[in-house]
């Protein structure tokens, strides 16, 4: 039951690591989100301490035009 705790933990601290890292990108401050800016944000997010040794995920995403 203590290993699981401890990978949750640290799987908590990983994602607040990632948290970070888009917040001082300045991932957050930008008004309106579109779906490559929420992917990306998700993307950072989940890479954590990847972050900060030169990981810079970017997602880009075309959504269909509505029909006419």
């Amino acid at each position: 039951m203590r290993g699981t705790s401890i990978v949750s933990g640290l799987v908590v601290i990983w994602l607040i690591i990632g948290a970070i890292a888009a917040g001082q990108r300045g991932y957050y401050t930008s008004g309106e989100k579109n779906c490559a800016e929420a992917g990306t944000i998700l993307v950072t997010i989940l890479a954590g301490p990847l972050n900060y040794i030169g990981a810079n995920p970017k997602v880009g995403c075309k959504l269909p035009e509505p029909s006419r």
